[in-house]
């Protein structure tokens, strides 16, 4: 499968990386140009391009960029993707960690309609629901006890197929989250969300998760991560997520 990557930080990154190693041809783009990102494509035998380059004659396109750097990407970018092919949105909005805010998901649009919108595509919204560590570091071969689990949202049945795939593929259990609609499930502060569950408890967790109670939470994160130190292991933002996040 042809992936184009853009944005290759410590999602995107990592995605790039085991979708390569997993024999995808990978392209690799992020807002410095190609230049700058050609040592990391060398390195993990991606190619490097320009954001075009990322969504030209490519069979899925992730985005694992800012929430807010999406409405910024140029409006024509991607008028000619065929709506065949998966637009995966990794992102996720933060603004009491300092992330612009935006009005819309404030007064109440789940964060990847508004991320659709922005686009003019449908997306599937995934990887967005696990901490970098561990998806760089935990996964699992398929059927062992402690494979973690990834919800996977999206309203079309064939592109969450596809996507699930490749969440199998790089060693974690898809979980089905419902349409783009429902997505609000997995986003920051949900039950759902960077708690390293394994595919039941992620299932009840998605279950679980209150509408409108996310806010609440994410208001006690610069208080609580305060609380853990300048270096917090992967262990302690875990916990703290895990605490936080099931409902009161």
């Amino acid at each position: 499968m042809k992936i184009g990557v853009i944005g290759i930080g410590n999602i995107g990154g990592t995605l790039a990386r085991k979708l390569s190693a997993a024999g995808h041809q990978v392209r690799v783009a992020n807002s410095r140009g190609p230049e700058d990102a050609r040592p990391f494509a060398n390195e993990i035998g991606a190619e490097a391009v320009d954001t075009r380059g990322a969504v030209e004659g490519v069979d899925l396109i992730i985005l694992a960029i800012p929430l807010s750097a999406i409405a910024k990407l140029p409006k024509p970018l991607f008028e000619s993707v065929p709506k065949t092919v998966p637009v995966v949105s990794t992102s996720n909005y933060y603004p009491e960690l300092g992330d612009p805010r935006i009005h819309e998901i404030d007064a109440g649009q789940v964060e990847s309609l508004w991320v659709s919108q922005q686009l003019g595509l449908p997306v599937i919204k995934a990887f967005n629901n696990i901490l970098a560590y561990s998806l760089a570091e935990l996964s699992r071969p398929e059927g062992a006890e402690d494979r973690l689990a990834v919800a996977v949202a999206g309203d079309d049945v064939e592109q969450k197929r596809t996507v699930m795939g490749l969440v199998d593929e790089i060693g974690f259990d898809p979980l089905d989250g419902g349409t783009l609609e429902e997505s609000w499930r997995q986003q920051p502060s949900t039950p759902a969300y960077c708690c390293d569950w394994d595919a039941e408890t992620m299932r009840k967790a998605l279950a679980v998760a209150v509408e409108g109670e996310a806010p609440r939470k994410r208001a006690q994160l610069p208080e609580q991560f305060g609380k853990l130190g300048a270096s917090p292991t992967h262990a302690d933002i875990v916990a703290l997520n895990r605490s936080l996040n099931w409902p009161d």
